[in-house]
């Protein structure tokens, strides 16, 4: 099978995709923004050709290198798993009539608020929500639903550009911010409480032959905004238990309704008062190094299953579920620069034999803002047997960890 791979280069972990598939057999050939003389030695072993050009959201750019490579070969698949990236590889995927993500799919995964409308017409439970581009209409809403409510990007992706409303003051300084005043559209919706938290999948023709199940602590808005948290993720290994079932079956019915085929999905959910809510869906990996926590979790190369999915169909080895595994997000105590760190001597002597990545940025180094991420400044990824236990280390990690800036 002869497979294009959008942006081979860059993030650093996109290399993992393409060494995937040449394990497996596949010719790959990657399209990239880098100049090949930026590739290194061993990403082009794995790759059977590379086309530049000057964005890979640059859809006439992109048509024409699918196109030059077309009039080589046979071309089976053209995959991309960054968000940004999706739908105009789904506009060139239509247009040279290779078989993968459709256009239709793909704008549902990139419009929130098309994207709601359509799984509420299939009886998804999701929160009330809208697209606006006027004052008069956010009002119009707010009236109709009561605050809280959160305004966001249409198309953004995690907590990024998300601001919670509580009242027409903070209602006017997020239109404000988001240029609503000016026609920009965004989406409007309404504030679920509850816990949350995301689904992941790999699915081939629409079922899904993996999948896991994340729980965020806090909830990701609460995680972006406040510096004094240490936010963690754990990914559970007791999916068989009951009370997963329903969250299973929610997620399933979603990737059938949005017609998601063979490809990675990440779908994030609440549940609280009003019961499991759906929130948003998209047809890729997740984010935050999370692959890499599943695979240590799991005892799998992920890339390799996620590989053998798109070429073949399926996959060769299921998740173990030894491990319940996570990370957590180190914050700095104000920007500027690292000047050092508390605590992580006492937390490698008690829990370092749990401990399967880490990134503590050196004295010296800029920090990033905290709405950069789980993986913006220094973190922790871990497995244990355990999940309960998985959380109650993190808790400790929270507590014990300081990073000091200056």
């Amino acid at each position: 099978m002869h497979v294009l791979f959008v942006a081979p280069h860059f993030p650093s972990y996109q290399r993992h995709f393409v060494r995937a598939m040449h394990s497996v057999g596949a010719k790959v050939t990657g399209i990239g923004e880098a100049s090949p003389v930026y590739l290194d030695s061993e990403l082009k072993s794995w790759l059977h050709g590379y086309e530049q050009v000057p964005s890979v959201c640059d859809e006439q750019a992109m048509l024409e290198a699918v196109r030059r490579v077309q009039r080589r070969e046979w071309v089976d698949r053209l995959e991309s798993t960054i968000e940004a990236h999706i739908l105009p590889v789904a506009a060139v995927r239509e247009a040279c009539k290779i078989p993968g993500l459709s256009v239709e799919a793909a704008v549902l995964c990139r419009d929130k608020p098309q994207m709601k409308e359509h799984l509420r017409r299939h009886g998804i439970p999701c929160a009330a929500s809208d697209g606006i581009a006027s004052v008069d209409e956010a009002i119009a809403f707010v009236r109709a639903v009561g605050y809280p409510i959160i305004i966001k990007p249409r198309a953004g992706a995690g907590a990024s550009g998300t601001t919670r409303c509580d009242n027409d003051g903070q209602l006017a300084a997020a239109l404000k911010e988001a240029g609503v005043a000016q026609g920009q559209s965004v989406a409007i919706e309404e504030f679920i409480e509850g816990h949350e938290g995301f689904y992941d999948t790999m699915s081939v023709d629409g079922v899904p032959v993996m999948e896991f199940v994340s729980h965020y602590y806090p909830n990701v808005l609460d995680a972006m905004r406040n510096r004094w948290i240490s936010p963690y993720i754990v990914s559970t290994n007791r999916l068989d238990a009951s009370g997963y079932d329903a969250l299973k079956e929610l997620g399933r019915r979603v990737i059938t309704t949005m017609g998601l085929g063979t490809t990675a999905t990440h779908m994030e959910w609440f549940y609280g008062p009003k019961g499991l809510k759906f929130s948003e869906i998209g047809a890729r990996p997740p984010g935050v190094g999370q692959w890499d926590v599943y695979a240590a979790g799991n005892d799998i190369d992920i890339y390799r299953e996620w590989a053998n999915a798109v070429v073949f169909g399926r996959i060769e080895r299921r998740p173990s579920r030894r491990f319940a595994s996570g990370i957590i997000a180190l914050r700095p105590d104000r920007d500027g620069r690292i000047v050092g760190y508390e605590g992580v001597e006492e937390i490698q002597r008690r829990f370092g034999e749990y401990v399967t990545k880490a990134h503590l940025p050196p004295a010296g180094t800029p920090t990033q803002p905290i709405e950069a991420g789980y993986m913006a400044n220094a973190w922790i990824q871990m497995r244990h047997p355990d999940y309960d236990a998985m959380r109650e280390i993190f808790e400790v990690i929270a507590r014990t960890i300081r990073v000091r800036a200056g």
